[in-house]
């Protein structure tokens, strides 16, 4: 994959105390109503792998299908006090990538309508998923979507991309929004504001990202992104606070107000991710977006909810038409 970093996604430490996610929750409520997803689970052979999944299951929100050696599946099950004869399993050799081709290939033929990263590494599951023989690429390029739930924050907040693309050039943000916005619209946000972040909130030829920003919002006037209301560059303080865009005699519908923040690099996105999950007790769930598939990615340190939130996620967008097209 190129200019692309195959990084571990998720949330460190995230839900780990008694805080009400009313917006994950609404989210898991849509997504039960719609019925349960078969979802392939690649090389599941730890504890927490396995009981996300088959707590998703017991929601209702998806049908798994584990993929891995027989033997760790069922001892990790047994680690997580599973009743393992339950599990459906395919049995593969112990070897992640075989593992991850091969829940690849459940997806291709039809058999899964999502993929969930088990204990493999990241890179090892999309570059299966990525491959030419697994028919599964689309014609935008693959992004990673969060949607988080910040404490006092009155909707979900939607970041992207901080997980895949290290420094994408303005064509790839263009997919990377059309990707969030697309996800926005399937959890019930029928025109996305969409914030695209740099350090200003002025055009400086000296910060590249406030170039693509307006571009990125001229694209959006001319239809070459459908489906938000964009605005560009803005600084974080003034897309999140309206009084800081008053402040700044910023008249915008976007700043203050966004559904969608676009990062204009991975650097930056990890950051601010990080900081609302560690300082804000923000809980997170997120999918790559831009297959035949959603990704259901996750890290070894997310809390079992954000695994069943990213399920929903998944199922969400999965099951939910967007006015912007079929999707990737």
């Amino acid at each position: 994959m190129d200019h692309a970093a195959l990084t571990d996604a998720g949330t460190a430490d995230a839900g780990t105390g008694n805080t009400p996610r009313p917006h994950l929750n609404h989210l898991l409520a849509r997504a039960r109503a719609l019925g349960p997803l078969p979802v392939v689970v690649a090389y599941p052979c730890d504890a927490t792998s396995v009981q996300s999944a088959c707590e998703a299951a017991q929601a209702g929100l998806i049908d798994p299908i584990f993929v891995g050696p027989r033997a760790r599946v069922l001892a990790a099950a047994q680690q997580a006090g599973l009743d393992a004869a339950a599990l459906r399993i395919h049995d593969t050799p112990d070897a992640p990538r075989a593992a991850a081709a091969q829940a690849v290939a459940l997806c291709r033929d039809g058999q899964a309508a999502a993929l969930m990263k088990g204990s493999l590494h990241t890179d090892e599951l999309l570059g299966a998923a990525m491959a030419k023989e697994a028919a599964l690429r689309g014609e935008r390029r693959v992004s990673h979507v969060f949607v988080l739930d910040v404490p006092g924050f009155n909707r979900p907040l939607l970041m992207t991309d901080c997980v895949v693309n290290i420094t994408p050039a303005l064509m790839d943000k263009r997919d990377i929004a059309q990707n969030a916005i697309e996800l926005a619209q399937a959890i019930g946000i029928a025109r996305p504001r969409v914030a695209v972040l740099s350090a200003v909130e002025t055009v400086n030829p000296a910060i590249p990202g406030t170039i693509d920003a307006a571009a990125l919002c001229k694209m959006a006037d001319r239809g070459q992104i459908q489906g938000g209301v964009f605005d560009g560059p803005l600084a974080y303080d003034n897309a999140i606070s309206l009084a800081s865009a008053r402040n700044k005699g910023i008249v915008s519908s976007v700043a203050g107000e966004p559904d969608i923040l676009l990062v204009p690099n991975l650097e930056a996105g990890n950051m601010v991710y990080k900081q609302l999950v560690y300082m804000a007790n923000a809980e997170c769930a997120g999918l790559a977006l831009g297959m035949k598939v959603p990704v259901i990615l996750t890290s070894r340190s997310d809390s079992v909810a954000s695994r069943i939130a990213s399920c929903a996620l998944a199922v969400l967008r999965s099951r939910t038409d967007v006015a912007t097209g079929s999707g990737a």
